[in-house]
């Protein structure tokens, strides 16, 4: 790194530092928890005492009329006595699932189960809201939780229940299958990553000292240790999370079992992945703020439990710091600074990104699979990364929500019953419209492209896959929300008639894909218009500079001089830079510091210096090789080389945020934000037109 930094870089090589260090802190941790996954090995299961406790099977549902069925068959398809299985299903639902769900309890009524159909009338609270009414009237021994979408086989109680043998036991969660798995990519790249938090995560935290969490689903509860922690808290949009780790900081044992799976789907649709995300990390960061304190002032929680219990309640962070790396490494390239890992070694600075992320993964992912299985989970990996990169922008959005105290609402994570890779989802009910959201995901996506060509023409091509990896990220997960958004009315079944408003606001959507995509393609090609004519000039003018620095020969360092003279003048040229002028109207400064110029920035100056140095050494080749004057004449040129281009680097980061730039990223974003708003009025004029028409 250059000893003489300009202070905006050293502010940002700070940054830049501080969450590179947090950020592979977190990712250590979750090599270490890889290791404990590994060595701990699973406790067989006691069945001896278990016998056939009573047990109620809860069903929170919302609007869910494509699966809500399917669970409940399961649900009564479960080998267990029907005397000791109450079956309660929590319908807070608007749409058609209510009749569903009334025709599917009665029946299952009449032949024997003792089932409930339980409709509050209020969706206060959301789903902790709907577990905890059912409480009040809960009193058998067990409590197991389903969500709509999962399929519990036939044989889940009768091999999940013996773990409850020990009276200390309050929690057993079992591992999520994932039916579509193979659906598309993006439904991969969502099983490995859960399966990365079952097999890794919470495999390693099962059976020792470290607090693991409940999933929401595909567990069951011990009564009694619901209770005694104090009951369904509805302050979190992760119920699941917070009421496990208050049980076990009373004590209570929760256990994993990774050989019981419970199949469940996984959301094909973007917007519906990005909501489901977006609910963890905000809810993740909301336990945080709840618990820690409590947390760490238990004198019962060991310190290494409470060490785990912060990174895992505050993990979600890293996605904002990854987002302050992305921001600053193009302007660090830009500005000159050193940021290898060893100087002059970037071969190691890849290397070492290849072995901490992708390489050390393919190892844990090996470790996880039985048999070949592995291999088609490896080439999901790459995907995976492109998906954590893209969905950084919609979970930083929840990080900053919940620090920021931001009103709580729990949006269900819609699905559709459909688990082959055939089946098309896009003209069902449910389907959600891209957010705003999409609209900064566009913006990282267009400033990667920059960072690419940044890192490329300063002579950092090393990082110009780090950078394309997490813009093609972006630019995906943007694509993705866009092209599965559909102007599709959630009606009932007797109000699907497509009317020719429905039809216009298809045409619209289109119009505003295709503005979206042009406003896209224009952007991308006015930056790198910029880029070349405004940015591309002072790289050369610096990498001459160098030349005239690293240079003995009078005529080597006058040539590289020559050149960077002819690059000033292309600058000097440039009628967006500010200037001022005597009052005979002589330039006499040309500065890209446009608020508060400063000297060292001003461009007439150093082209007047880089005249004068030039000058200078045609006057010292008239000097002897060998004399003193030669030696001392050059050195000086040489250092006056370097602090001019000391100071062309204090004035790169200003050419970025020159007035004429931020007005157009300001029209540029209006104009994006004007699409927004348009399709968010024919969303809005559509759902009017439902209500005035019955529909839901």
């Amino acid at each position: 790194m250059e000893l003489s930094m300009v202070p905006l870089a050293k502010i940002v090589f700070d940054i830049f530092i501080i969450a590179s260090v947090l950020i592979t802190a977190y990712t250590c941790n979750f090599y270490y928890l890889a290791y404990l996954s590994r060595r701990r090995k699973d406790r067989p299961a006691t069945v001896q005492d278990a016998g056939e406790p009573s047990i109620t099977i809860q069903l929170p549902i919302y609007n869910e009329k494509y699966v809500a069925r399917r669970l409940v068959d399961a649900v009564c398809a479960l080998d267990y006595p029907r005397s000791k299985m109450r079956i309660m299903v929590l319908d807070d639902s608007d749409d058609d699932t209510v009749g569903i769900m009334r025709d599917v309890v009665s029946h299952y009524s009449k032949e024997g189960f003792k089932i409930e159909h339980i409709r509050r009338g209020t969706r206060a609270g959301y789903k902790a809201g709907a577990l905890k009414h059912a409480m009040k009237s809960t009193d058998t021994e067990l409590v197991a939780i389903f969500d709509a979408d999962f399929m519990p086989p036939e044989w889940f109680l009768r091999r999940a229940i013996p773990h409850f043998a020990k009276s200390d036991i309050g929690l057993v969660q079992c591992r999520w299958g994932h039916a579509n798995e193979n659906y598309s990519a993006i439904t991969r790249a969502q099983a490995l990553s859960l399966d990365f938090h079952f097999l890794i995560e919470q495999k390693a935290k099962s059976n020792s000292k470290l607090f693991m969490n409940f999933n929401g689903t595909a567990g069951i509860w011990r009564r009694e240790c619901i209770e005694d922690s104090g009951g369904w808290h509805t302050a979190t949009l992760v119920e699941d999370l917070d009421l496990s780790y208050r049980a076990q900081m009373k004590n209570w044992r929760c256990v994993f079992l990774p050989h019981i799976v419970v199949d469940a789907e996984l959301p094909m649709q973007m917007n519906a992945a990005k909501r489901q995300q977006y609910r963890w990390a905000k809810g993740s960061i909301q336990c945080a703020v709840k618990l820690l304190s409590d947390i760490v002032a238990s004198r019962l929680v060991a310190a290494e439990t409470k060490i785990q219990a912060f990174v895992q309640l505050t993990r979600h962070v890293v996605f904002p710091l990854m987002l302050v790396q992305f921001l600053a490494l193009p302007i660090l390239l830009a500005s000159h600074v050193d940021v290898y890992i060893m100087s002059l070694v970037p071969a190691l600075t890849i290397a070492l990104y290849l072995a901490m992320g992708p390489g050390a993964y393919l190892m844990i992912i090996r470790g996880m699979y039985d048999g070949p299985s592995w291999l088609s989970r490896a080439a999901t990996m790459p995907f995976l990364l492109i998906y954590t990169a893209g969905i950084s922008v919609n979970n930083t959005v929840a990080v900053f929500d919940a620090v920021l105290g931001k009103k709580n609402e729990f949006l269900r994570t819609p699905k559709y019953g459909m688990l082959r890779d055939k089946d098309d989802w896009k003209d069902n009910a449910y389907n959600l419209p891209f957010s705003q959201v999409t609209l900064l995901e566009i913006f990282f996506g267009v400033y990667g492209t920059v960072g690419v060509f940044v890192a490329i023409t300063s002579g950092n091509a090393v990082f110009a896959p780090i950078i394309g990896l997490q813009t093609i990220g972006f630019f995906y997960i943007a694509y993705m929300s866009i092209a599965h958004t559909r102007f599709k009315r959630n009606k009932s079944a007797a109000a699907r008639i497509r009317t020719r408003r429905e039809r216009m606001a298809d045409r619209i959507y289109k119009l505003a894909i295709g503005g979206i995509i042009s406003i896209i393609v224009i952007g991308g090609f006015m930056a790198y218009q910029g880029y070349s004519n405004d940015i591309y000039p002072i790289d050369r003018m610096r990498g001459n500079l160098d030349g005239a620095i690293a240079s003995s020969d009078p005529a080597t360092v006058k040539a590289h001089l020559q050149e960077a003279k002819a690059d000033m003048q292309l600058v000097l040229a440039n009628g967006l830079i500010p200037e001022k002028r005597d009052a005979n109207g002589v330039l006499t400064s040309k500065n890209p510091v446009w608020l508060f110029d400063i000297e060292t920035t001003n461009f007439v100056r150093m082209d007047a210096d880089i005249g004068a140095l030039i000058e200078r050494v045609d006057k010292v080749a008239t000097s002897p090789r060998d004399s003193a004057a030669f030696h001392t004449g050059m050195l000086n040129i040489n250092e006056s080389s370097l602090a001019l281009k000391v100071h062309l680097t204090e004035a790169t980061p200003f050419m970025y945020i020159s007035i004429a730039n931020i007005l157009l990223s300001v029209v540029w974003i209006s104009a994006i934000i004007i699409i927004f708003v348009v399709l968010k009025k024919k969303r809005e004029s559509l759902k009017a037109q439902d209500a005035r028409e019955g529909g839901v």
